[in-house]
């Protein structure tokens, strides 16, 4: 399984958390201990910030951890401080806030994601990239679409995290900028190729599902270490990310709900087929 300095520290933060709790010492304990503030050792077990291996070190002798499992957390808290740079060049043109999304993405174990007025980004062919980022008046599209173009690295992965996609059937039908046969043609087709992938799910949630409502966006990640699972909700200025448990379960149980009103898998291979010579049909094909 891939794995990332961000979900390395992630798992750092965890382990860190866990022990501190086996010691029964409060972050404020250990703030003391490091002379700093207890808000940073929050983010610390967190994963929001690094941690100086020097501050590592203190942090286990506090809580009374030496011999293998201390050489095992330090071994943890390089590979976090490690792969300075990650985010210059082409790579520079993310957001720091979606950073730690596609980090954490090829390490994670399942992924299920919903979406409704547009396709996800790891399943857009490179025609509906390059309209969406024109249409948005990006000044460095070039730099955008390798960036979400390395995305899709995911899939080639030896084992890829299971990635389940729940479409609304709007998203299929809004392209970016208005009207765009060609542009929509490409992207079905690219869709019924991607289904073929190895642990890549789409299915159509259609107009007629019975549901109350849609809830907005949202991309729920399961990991298979001590990395907490979470789920991505992306706004106009940002993104956050859920862990606790209480708001992690309404999303899985949204997803859920999402799931069952959506079509099975060849139903929606068929849908994709009728829609694509639909788009065909338009440009006069």
């Amino acid at each position: 399984m891939a794995s990332t300095v961000t979900s390395r520290r992630k798992q750092l933060g965890n382990e860190l958390r866990h022990a501190r709790q086996a010691a029964k010492m409060t972050q404020q304990q250990v703030a003391d201990v490091l002379g700093c503030t207890q808000g940073k050792v929050n983010k610390i077990e967190s994963g929001a910030v690094g941690v100086k291996l020097g501050d590592v070190r203190s942090m286990l002798e506090a809580f009374g951890i030496n011999g293998d499992e201390s050489e095992t957390l330090m071994s943890l808290a390089r590979a976090a401080a490690g792969q300075r740079g990650a985010w210059s060049g082409y790579r520079s043109v993310v957001p720091h806030w979606f950073r730690t999304f596609t980090d954490l993405e090829p390490a994670a174990v399942e992924i299920m994601t919903w979406h409704g007025e547009r396709i996800p980004g790891p399943l857009q062919s490179e025609h509906y990239m390059l309209k969406q980022f024109t249409e948005f008046g990006a000044t460095d599209v070039t730099s955008l679409v390798r960036n979400r173009l390395d995305r899709k690295s995911v899939f080639d992965q030896p084992q890829p995290p299971y990635y389940r996609f729940i479409v609304s059937e709007a998203a299929l039908h809004r392209a970016p900028g208005g009207q765009a046969p060609a542009v929509m043609l490409d992207q079905i087709e690219h869709l019924l190729e991607l289904d073929r992938r190895q642990r890549v799910y789409i299915h159509v949630l259609p107009f007629a599902a019975r549901l109350a409502a849609v809830p907005n966006d949202f991309t729920i990640m399961r990991f298979p270490d001590r990395t907490r699972d979470f789920v991505y909700i992306e706004h106009s200025a940002g993104g956050i990310y859920l862990d606790d448990q209480k708001d992690f379960q309404l999303f899985v149980d949204a997803w859920d709900r999402l799931r069952g009103a959506a079509m099975e898998r060849q139903d929606t291979r068929q849908f994709l087929k009728g829609l694509a010579d639909k788009y065909r049909v338009a440009m006069g094909a």
